[in-house]
């Protein structure tokens, strides 16, 4: 069978996406005109009642105060570069991270402009939340957004309205480890379509609750050691990390991230940049 393979810049075997997502201060509650509480919860806990979660909204909070700090020492210790997917609405409400983003040179990729579905919106209101998000980035860290990840769920028009926007790159798709061209929805602006991957995501630390951080870093020390070995044998892919900083930033998790880091950090051949980058060099090759 073809296999899958992108060569990446100065002999690199795999290249290597840090998304960071910011969600904390955009997250669902009736504080912000949501019917209710936000149903993503370490606790699992959730009613169908018009009433605010302050639990879990401190909890949410918990990823600024203490959270962000760890990720951004983690990064600047060894120099890796990040992409924040980030809600718009969290960034206005936390103006400290959007600078610390600023003055790390990271891209800031658009998360929508609050966390919340998409798929229920029609064209004009998908329009506008799109414009909203952008702009609000742009004014937040100094430089627009070109990739778009949703909450999951989005609509049939919502990657021709990115592009439409504006925007180099969308990632709502799990398909594989390699970017690729989406020629069909504007045949003339095609897209880069830059896959995610759920599996190495620390949110399944709060999905389910009996994966430890342990775990988890066996897991993406193996994604990222078959990766390497896969691109030494001739197939060079990429890898994305996703994190959260309520999840990863964690006492008792954070160390898991620490060490990734500096397994990583111990490889000579791993281009570890943003997702923007991938995305530019990925258009170079495949002649979008």
């Amino acid at each position: 069978m073809e296999r899958e393979r992108m060569e990446w810049p100065d002999g690199a075997v795999g290249a290597l996406s840090i998304v960071v997502n910011v969600e904390e201060g955009s997250e669902m509650t009736v504080a912000r005109g949501a019917r209710g509480m936000e149903p993503v919860d370490e606790l699992g806990i959730h009613i169908k009642s018009p009433i605010r979660n302050y639990g879990n909204e401190s909890n949410y909070l918990y990823g600024i105060k203490a959270g962000a700090p760890r990720v951004v020492d983690l990064l600047d210790r060894h120099g890796f570069e990040a992409s924040w997917t980030a809600a718009a609405m969290s960034l206005e409400n936390h103006p400290e991270l959007a600078a610390a983003i600023r003055e790390r040179g990271d891209e800031p990729v658009s998360h929508g402009w609050r966390w919340v579905h998409q798929f229920k919106m029609d064209e004009a209101t998908e329009r506008e939340f799109i414009a909203k998000a952008t702009a609000s980035l742009e004014a937040s860290c100094g430089a627009r957004p070109f990739g778009w990840l949703s909450r999951y769920f989005h609509t049939d028009n919502t990657r021709r309205l990115l592009i439409e926007a504006g925007y180099d790159y969308h990632m709502d798709d799990y398909s594989g480890d390699v970017p690729f061209l989406d020629r069909a929805t504007v045949p003339e602006r095609p897209m880069v379509i830059m896959p995610y991957q759920l599996d190495t995501n620390d949110m399944k630390m709060w999905t389910d609750p009996a994966y430890t951080p342990r775990a988890w870093l066996d897991y993406a020390r193996d994604s990222f050691d078959w990766i390497y070995a896969e691109g030494l044998a001739g197939h060079p892919r990429m890898m994305s990390l996703g994190l959260h900083l309520r999840i990863i930033g964690r006492p008792g998790r954070i160390g898991a991230l620490a060490a990734f880091l500096e397994h990583v950090a111990r490889h000579d051949r791993v281009w570890v940049t943003t997702r923007g980058a991938i995305a530019r060099h990925a258009r170079g090759v495949l002649g979008g």
